[in-house]
């Protein structure tokens, strides 16, 4: 009788999976972040709650997960390449009960200090109650990351994006029917709406893990069948197996502590900062801004190129295991020139567009165009460093990322100390544009390390012609043409249909850019789906 096996996918249907996921949540995500910041009695002060609440759970979360599903999917490709799937399965076992007790502790954490975060570290009394809503989805979600783990590692990164995505489809129903219930129950309550958005979070990663846990119940004689067949088992202690994973996980997770830990500087000096020259309210409100609009808005991008980021990890992992070094260069080079791709149109469109785009979305509150100008200008270094460091996760190199996030928040911590506290009146880059402006230096500097060091590791070259000159002069055709566009049918429409129509044919424009460029080699499209095929047909036609 022949084995059932779960299908494994290859690299870039993997990439294309999680970019539709990952589009799919951020879609979601603007959705009940709309509906939250329009919506009466919550504004820019419950996003200012409800953000430095968030920040912290995300700190926690960090320590007890976050470098769980990539060290995972690094060891556990490993293991899988040379046949090991006992060894693989034996690894994911000993990471579910370790990092379960981790993130119970965690999660505790939260739920009792509570108190004494919100008052002393953050400064706003009031996400109290937003941290203690908060506080069980810490246990869930480290579940949750060793299953994605295991999952990536084993190349089944179909799993992993419909958890996100069912997860992300509870958050934002739960999420409007919490809140929407509270404010009809508590008249409007700021506080108790905004802890009650968290209550969403936590009830969405108890669904994921409900999800998640059933799947794998339901695949479990097919995993029983792969174990059978093991081939190369090396058997070792649950002591070295626990430090093995460590070994990965730390300084991966030292990368997301310290991401962490930068996004905390504003939550901890921001407010702090603004006092020096305005009311508490409303230094409280100008932080709403920031963390609410703007940051919603700046990651965005993301989304699209996290997918190159994830998928590359294990790819790396594997083809390094097997030492095919020319396989890990091209799909480096590939993943950092669509990094580039996605980030530059983002990053001009979002400052040609800034103030019509956050006047779309947030009729009621529309300002913060200035800083939201100022954030942008990071994009394009943001894309990069998530696929540089990913690369460098893949290749073995997991300690240089962290330490250029260190690096970068020790920047930051500085910078927003020195600029926060001046009255942007005076100085046009004091208060939170000083604080968006720091978050730019941050990650420019974060990128500048980790760029150097993978050139120098695998002796990579890129071309000025491809990587540099033909993403400008697509970018530049691009805003040049939809600023005509806009002006031309500005006359014509309103302005919200004017926007939307001149962003669609802006991306139409750049995408032809890119093909009349030539951007992308031959071998790189075959690399994307169905880009074989493609190329036949286009080089037939032209035949």
């Amino acid at each position: 009788m022949k084995r059932k096996k779960l299908k494994k996918e290859s690299f870039m249907k993997s990439v294309v999976v999680l970019m539709i996921s990952q589009v799919f949540v951020k879609a979601l995500g603007l959705v009940y972040k709309l509906y939250l910041t329009n919506k009466e009695g919550f504004g820019d002060k419950g996003n200012a709650i409800y953000s430095s609440g968030f920040q912290i759970y995300a700190l926690l979360l960090t320590i007890s997960a976050m470098g769980v599903p990539n060290a995972l999917s690094k060891l556990i490709s490993e293991r899988v390449a040379v046949g090991d799937h006992r060894g693989a399965h034996r690894v994911f076992k000993i990471a579910l009960i370790t990092f379960s007790v981790i993130g119970f502790g965690c999660s505790m954490i939260l739920f009792l200090g509570a108190n004494t975060i919100s008052n002393t570290f953050l400064q706003i009394p009031e996400a109290e109650m937003a941290l203690v809503a908060l506080s069980p989805s810490i246990f869930f979600v480290s579940v949750i990351a060793v299953i994605k783990g295991y999952f990536n590692g084993r190349e089944n990164i179909t799993v992993t994006a419909r958890s996100q995505s069912l997860e992300q489809v509870f958050k934002t129903v739960f999420t409007i029917i919490i809140v929407n219930s509270l404010s009809i129950i508590t008249g409007m309550d700021t506080v108790i709406m905004a802890a009650g958005a968290n209550l969403a979070t936590s009830l969405s990663a108890c669904a994921c893990f409900i999800y998640l846990v059933n799947y794998y119940r339901t695949i479990r004689p097919i995993i029983a069948s792969e174990i059978k067949s093991t081939v190369n088992y090396k058997p070792t202690r649950i002591r070295k197996t626990i430090k093995q994973i460590f070994f990965v996980s730390i300084p991966m997770s030292l990368s997301s502590i310290f991401g962490a830990l930068n996004r905390n500087i504003d939550s901890m000096t921001v407010v702090r900062g603004l006092k020096n020259f305005m009311s508490e309210e409303a230094a409280k409100i100008q932080y709403g801004i920031l963390s609410g609009k703007v940051e919603t808005l700046v990651t965005i991008p993301m989304s699209f190129n996290m997918a190159f980021a994830t998928a590359l990890v294990p790819a790396m992992s594997k083809a390094t295991a097997k030492g095919d070094i020319k396989t890990v260069e091209k799909r480096i080079k590939f993943s950092i020139l669509v990094s580039i791709l996605i980030g530059l149109p983002c990053m001009v469109g979002m400052i040609l567009y800034a103030k019509q785009i956050l006047l779309l979305l947030f009729p009621n509150a529309a300002s913060g165009e200035f800083i939201y100008q100022i954030s942008c200008l990071g994009i394009i270094f943001i894309l990069i460093e998530q696929t540089v460091g990913a690369a460098l996760h893949g290749i073995g190199k997991v300690f240089i990322p962290a330490i250029a996030l260190a690096i970068g928040g020790i920047i930051k911590l500085i910078l927003n100390l020195s600029l926060v506290p001046i009255n942007n009146e005076i100085f046009l880059l004091g208060g939170t544009a000083g604080a968006a402006l720091s978050s730019v230096i941050c990650h420019a500097v974060v990128l500048t390390i980790e760029l150097f060091v993978l050139k120098k590791q695998l002796k990579l070259k890129f071309e000025k012609r491809k990587f540099i000159i033909k993403p400008l002069i697509a970018v530049l055709t691009m805003a040049i043409s939809s600023k005509l566009l806009y002006s031309f049918l500005l006359n014509m429409l309103n302005q919200n249909l004017t926007l939307i129509i001149s962003i669609i044919l802006s991306i139409i424009i750049y995408f032809i850019m890119i093909i009349i460029l030539r951007t992308f080699s031959k071998s790189e499209i075959c690399m994307i789906p169905y880009g074989s095929k493609f190329l036949k047909k286009f080089q037939k036609e032209k035949s």
